[in-house]
């Protein structure tokens, strides 16, 4: 039954997000996280499902969540609609009828929007798109996460794949942090999407390419190092099939950015793969 790992996990889920305890300040900063977002077959993956669970569980309740997702790139900068119940976009094609009639009516996110936009610079000013809805990089991994939909979300959109300047952009959301705000950064650890074969799938292989990119972008997030990251197209064993188009990966930058000191190592919360794709997800230290 397609979302049937969902529906099993949801009850138990429901019951352990009730229970969940809200940010306070005595907390200090939330931290910024990258998670790997996963797409429709996240919700027929109960243990994945219960990774994510587990993640959020750890960590108090935030007051709020800005995401920036690698499937809405777009510049100048952008922010989602506010609205309480903000719609979602089903942006992926070829699935079952029901992950299109799934809903995540979270509430209204107008406060954070007005933070977000006073943190920003002159040099990144912020638009507001009224119409635009969370994209599955959000609203997926959140249902698993948040499964009650009470916490506030706003979507930022990805204007530029340039590490420097993403990195810029988390520094700026750093002092959200402070005030309980969640900060993600939604992709994937490995997107080869076009180097995926049916033959790989049917007997759960998991690709060199993939398995090459994750042990070395573990490696570098251990050590802190942000220049063997940003050259990722150039050093990074398996390219350019782990990533064909940068968007998936780049935004581990704004996470990164976000934290306090973005050299430190980093802290994995979900490691992995699904179909042969690296699902590392972490979140900052500092």
């Amino acid at each position: 039954m397609p979302a049937g790992a969902y529906d099993a996990f949801l009850p138990g889920a429901l019951e352990r997000a009730r229970a969940q305890r809200s940010w306070t300040p005595a907390d200090g900063p939330m931290p910024a996280m990258y998670l790997s977002h996963g797409a429709p077959p996240l919700f027929d993956d109960g243990p994945w499902l219960a990774q994510l669970l587990d993640w959020a569980q750890s960590l108090p309740k935030p007051t709020s969540i800005l995401i920036v997702s690698a499937h809405w790139e777009s510049a100048p900068l952008m922010l989602s609609a506010t609205a309480a119940r903000t719609p979602l976009v089903y942006d992926f094609g070829g699935f079952d009828r029901r992950y299109y009639e799934m809903k995540y009516e979270t509430p209204d996110a107008s406060a954070l929007a007005r933070r977000v936009a006073a943190v920003m610079p002159d040099s990144e000013p912020v638009h507001q798109h009224p119409r635009r809805g969370l994209d599955h990089g959000a609203w997926v991994p959140l249902m698993a996460m948040y499964p009650l939909g009470d916490v506030p979300v706003l979507q930022m959109s990805m204007p530029t794949h340039d590490p420097a300047r993403l990195m810029e952009i988390g520094s700026r959301l750093r002092s959200l942090r402070a005030e309980g705000v969640l900060v993600i950064g939604s992709g994937f650890m490995v997107h080869g999407l076009p180097f995926l074969t049916r033959a790989m799938v049917q007997h759960g292989e998991i690709p060199a390419w993939s398995a090459d990119f994750d042990a070395w972008a573990a490696d570098a997030l251990g050590r802190g190092d942000i220049d063997e990251l940003a050259a990722y197209q150039d050093r990074a064993p398996g390219m350019p099939y782990a990533h064909p188009t940068p968007d998936h990966y780049t935004p581990l930058f704004v996470t990164l950015g976000a934290s306090a000191d973005p050299t430190s190592p980093v802290k994995t919360a979900i490691e992995g793969y699904m179909l042969g794709f690296s699902k590392r997800s972490f979140q900052t230290i500092g």
